[in-house]
């Protein structure tokens, strides 16, 4: 079963360490001591432990030259800093949301969705620096020993409250993403190592402060698809002033005098890369869920978040005080697999029916779980409802929770969602096909908004496919000029 993620990029990273006493150690960049309840050694090892929870979560995009290209500017680039000798591990996964993390170790992550939104080399290999610069700098061990310092394990960035993302561990498991959140300080510093390594590699990294006007442009742009890698950053203006400031010094300190782009060269090697959401993994349309793959269909609640991971889906309520999510349950009884979930989450049923839902055979609980916060050591209830369905060889899980006091109010959404769960026969839903970047060449002199108009995207997408481009719409373009466009898809309307 795969679900890709999609949409909302809402990463957390949940780590359990031990206990480990506190030594001092040098940073590899900055050469001062450090607090550090992590050896390289650990670092590696944790590193080697998140990278398949990683694949897991997002899964890999199958682009062998894509990969290939990723792979061969990463290890270039460790191979000139302050960490050469780490196993670096470079990996494209298949997210449409725009975003590169990495963990401890040297395990660097690009998605799909950041590739797409590059528009030369130069873009590339900044980020791409920033993020090594995370791991140089050891900012991912730094994070994990100030945890530790405060006595408990990192959830950072969780899409729920406070309150409830403490709650329901059992159920809770596998709806985090991984990731790593750091302070303005440390991505600052990763700014500065992003420019010193991509210049060390012949780049010019002004291009990176480039891409700071597209990550301000898709906070709040048309694609409702806020990028994860610009939420705890510094401003992104404020950065790409530094930035430039930065590069000229860099430039000025190298005995180089020309500084590679490559703008044509990268548009072409992300020619037919799969843009936005992937039917066959499941999509959102008109307020519904649906996977052609598996051939079924839920509703969603209205104005819900919706997450498309690959092992479950999950959406969580406006207020983010409530969540859903759907999973593959054990077995193929309803009742057993209902039973299993009573005794592991310690569920208190209040009520239990093996009503069938849309004519497959279900078994649907309603009960409390009362778990302990982690932090303060208070117990708190949980309201659940949760149906067990057999269909097409599975028994697939929907569940619904939010603190109990919250319940009432949510449950009939979430009944209603559950009871939507149906067999999909709908041609034009099964037969969805997606997105592909398609780079096309302008003809003659024209605007960019002219030029989009004459590739066919449709004017309700102009301002999605001018900040793709990292251009305004009234930009003059020469004859000649590559820009990116969309083939595949249905009415060209995204989901």
């Amino acid at each position: 079963m795969y679900l890709s993620l999609s949409r909302l990029s809402v990463l957390a990273l949940v780590l359990s360490l031990g206990v480990l006493l506190p030594s001092c150690a040098t940073n590899p960049v900055t050469g001062k001591k450090q607090i550090s309840f992590i050896s390289e050694e650990s670092e590696i090892q944790m590193g080697q432990s998140y990278d398949p929870q990683v694949v897991a979560e997002f899964g890999i995009y199958e682009d062998p030259q894509l990969q290939s290209f990723l792979s061969e500017k990463g290890k270039e680039m460790a191979a000139i800093s302050e960490r050469p000798n780490l196993p670096w591990t470079f990996r494209l996964v298949d997210s449409d949301v725009v975003n590169a993390f990495a963990v401890p170790g040297g395990f660097v992550y690009f998605t799909r969705g950041i590739m797409a939104h590059f528009n030369n080399e130069a873009q590339f290999a900044g980020v791409l620096g920033h993020e090594i610069g995370h791991v140089t700098a050891r900012h991912t061990v730094a994070q994990q020993s100030k945890q530790q310092l405060l006595g408990g394990a990192a959830m950072v960035g969780m899409i729920l409250s406070p309150e409830l993302a403490s709650q329901g561990e059992s159920l809770m498991q596998g709806m985090q993403l991984l990731f790593l959140k750091y302070g303005r300080d440390a991505e600052s510093q990763s700014d500065e190592l992003g420019v010193k390594y991509s210049t060390a590699i012949g780049y010019d990294s002004k291009e990176m402060a480039g891409f700071f006007k597209t990550l301000d442009r898709l906070s709040g742009g048309a694609e409702n698809r806020a990028p994860s890698f610009l939420s705890t950053h510094p401003d992104p203006l404020n950065r790409e002033a530094r930035v430039q400031e930065l590069t000229i010094a860099a430039q000025a300190a190298d005995t180089k005098t020309d500084y590679e782009v490559d703008r044509d060269g990268y548009l072409r090697r992300i020619d037919g890369l799969l843009y936005g959401e992937d039917p066959d993994q499941g999509y959102v349309e008109s307020g519904a869920f649906y996977h052609p793959a598996l051939r079924f269909r839920f509703g969603i609640p209205k104005d819900w978040q919706l997450i498309n991971a690959p092992t479950m889906v999950q959406m969580v309520s406006p207020n983010q005080d409530a969540m859903m999510q759907m999973r593959l349950a054990q077995g193929t009884d309803t009742r057993a697999a209902a039973e299993e979930f009573v005794t592991q989450s310690k569920l208190q049923v209040s009520s239990s029916s093996d009503q069938a839902i849309n004519g497959l055979p279900a078994t649907t609980l309603v009960g409390e779980i009362t778990q302990q916060d982690q932090q303060s050591g208070q117990t708190q209830k949980l309201g659940v409802i949760t149906s067990f369905i057999a269909y097409g060889g599975n028994i697939y899980m929907l569940t619904g929770l939010s603190v109990a006091q919250n319940f009432r109010k949510y449950a009939p959404l979430m009944e209603n969602t559950i009871r939507s769960f149906s067999e999909l026969t709908d041609q034009s839903k099964l037969n969805r096909q997606p997105e592909r970047i398609k780079i096309v060449t302008v003809p003659v002199a024209t605007t960019l908004q002219q030029a989009l108009l004459n590739a066919g995207i449709p004017q309700t997408r102009l301002q999605e496919f001018s900040v793709l481009n990292g251009m305004e719409l009234n930009t003059q373009l020469p004859a000649g000029y590559l820009i990116k466009t969309v083939s595949g898809g249905t009415s060209g309307v995204k989901p």
